[in-house]
């Protein structure tokens, strides 16, 4: 799980081209720490993501996380 984590925040740091409310903070952090390190954090982010989906049983729904 932790690799495929790591190859989703791979893709989103350098294939993502979409709107994302995360874009400005990745390409931020990916400046300041390094790829890798990004790639890290992206992928916990997505973790912490995922895991609250199950823990709740909802679908994923992108506008509910847009800033207001």
């Amino acid at each position: 799980m932790r690799s495929l984590l790591y190859e989703a925040a791979s893709v989103i740091l350098t294939r993502s081209s979409a709107q994302i409310s995360l874009r400005d903070w990745r390409l931020k952090l990916r400046e300041r720490i390094g790829f890798k390190r990004a790639a890290v954090a992206v992928a916990r982010k997505l973790a912490v993501i995922l895991h609250a989906m199950l823990k709740f049983g909802e679908l994923f729904d992108r506008p509910a996380g847009a800033p207001a």
